[in-house]
C-alpha cells in the first residue's frame, strides 16, 4: 500500500512540471481549466515567472497545486495497468487541498477557486511585511513550545516539520525579539523565512473565518482514499471530520510529525511525493527511519517508477 504526499508553499521553482505539460494533453487540459476558472495566467507564472509572481502567496499556492495535481493525474493514468495501490493521501498545508482533490473530496475546478481565494486571504491577512515565519533547527516541537511558554514569547509554532525542525510564526518584531532567546536555549539555527505573513498562527484567524465561508459553499464528496489532516495529525475518511479539520487549518499548527507517525504506527511506510521539490521526502526520512520514498516531479521520474511497478 502506498501513501501519496503533496508539497506546500516553498517547493515552487520556475519551470516546474514543464516536461509534463509538453508531453501530456491531460496536463494542458488541467492548466486550461485552472486558467479559465481563476482568470490567472498560471502557465506563464509557472514557466516564465510572469511579472515575478511565482513567489507571491496569492499565486504560489495555485501554481504548486496545478503542477502537483497534473503530475498526479498523469501517474494515475499511466499506472492503471500496473495496479498502483493507494491507501492514504496527505499534504503539507496547501498540499492538503491537493490531497483532497486526489481523493475526489473536492473537484479540481472547485479547488482552483478555493485556492485563488485562499492565496489572496493569506497574502493580505495581516499588515504587509509586518509578520512572518522563522525556521528553528536543533530542537523538537515540545522543546520549542516550552521555550515560548517559559519566556512569554508572543509567537506560535506553525509547523512541526520533523524532530529537529520547527517553524514559528508571529509579528516580525516578536520574531526578532525571540531570536536571541532561542539561541541562548541551544537551537542550532534560527532562519527568517521569505514569506509574506505569519501563516498557521492566530494572526490568520480573520482569513480562516473568510475561508470557512467559502468552504461552506463547496460540495464535499466521500474520499476515495483515507486523508491525514494537518490540523489533527490523524487519519480519517469521514467527510464531516475532513471538513471540520480543513476549516481550522490556516490559523493552527501543521502537525506533520504526527501525520507521519500516524501512518508509521500502522506500518504504512511507503510514500510517493508528487509535485515540485523533495522537501517532504527529506522531512519524512527524519521522522520515520523505515520509510521508503519515491519522488515524482519529472517525466523521467514517472517513467522509472512505472517501469518498476
Amino acid at each position: 500500500m502506498t501513501n501519496i504526499v503533496f508539497p506546500g508553499q516553498g517547493s515552487q521553482f520556475v519551470g516546474m512540471g514543464r516536461d509534463f505539460y509538453q508531453e501530456f494533453q491531460e496536463v494542458k487540459d488541467i492548466f486550461s481549466l485552472v486558467e479559465d476558472t481563476t482568470e490567472i495566467k498560471i502557465k506563464d507564472i509557472i514557466f516564465n515567472n510572469f511579472n515575478n509572481l511565482l513567489d507571491i502567496t496569492q499565486f504560489t499556492q495555485l501554481a504548486i497545486f496545478t503542477t502537483s495535481i497534473s503530475i498526479y493525474n498523469v501517474l494515475i493514468k499511466e499506472s492503471l495497468k500496473k495496479k498502483l495501490d493507494i491507501k492514504t493521501v496527505l499534504g503539507h498545508s496547501l498540499g492538503e487541498y491537493t490531497a483532497l482533490v486526489a481523493s475526489n473530496v473536492i473537484s479540481l475546478k472547485a479547488c482552483s477557486k478555493l485556492l485563488k481565494i485562499r492565496g489572496e486571504l493569506m497574502q493580505n491577512a495581516y499588515k504587509e511585511n509586518l509578520s512572518g515565519m522563522c525556521a528553528i533547527i536543533g530542537k523538537n516541537c515540545e522543546d520549542i513550545e516550552n521555550i515560548i511558554l517559559d519566556n512569554n514569547l508572543s509567537i506560535n509554532v506553525a509547523n512541526d516539520n520533523s524532530p529537529l525542525q520547527v517553524v514559528v510564526s508571529g509579528s516580525k518584531e516578536n520574531l526578532f525579539k525571540a531570536e536571541p532567546i532561542f539561541i541562548d536555549n541551544g537551537v542550532k539555527k534560527y532562519i527568517h523565512l521569505n514569506v509574506s505573513a505569519a501563516f498557521h498562527s492566530p494572526l490568520m484567524i480573520d482569513a480562516e473565518e473568510k475561508m470557512k465561508n467559502q468552504l461552506n459553499l463547496i460540495n464535499f464528496n466521500n474520499p476515495l482514499y483515507d486523508i491525514v489532516s494537518n490540523y489533527s495529525g490523524r487519519k480519517t475518511n469521514n467527510i464531516s471530520v475532513i471538513f471540520a479539520n480543513l476549516t481550522k487549518q490556516i490559523s493552527n499548527k501543521v502537525k506533520w510529525v504526527d501525520s507521519i507517525k500516524c501512518l508509521e504506527n500502522e506500518d504504512e511506510n511507503e510514500y510517493i511525493e508528487i509535485g515540485p521539490g523533495k522537501i517532504l521526502s527529506s522531512l519524512i526520512k527524519r521522522i520515520s527511519k523505515n520509510s521508503k520514498i519515491t519522488n515524482i516531479n519529472s517525466v523521467d521520474d514517472l517513467n522509472k517508477y512505472i517501469n518498476e511497478l
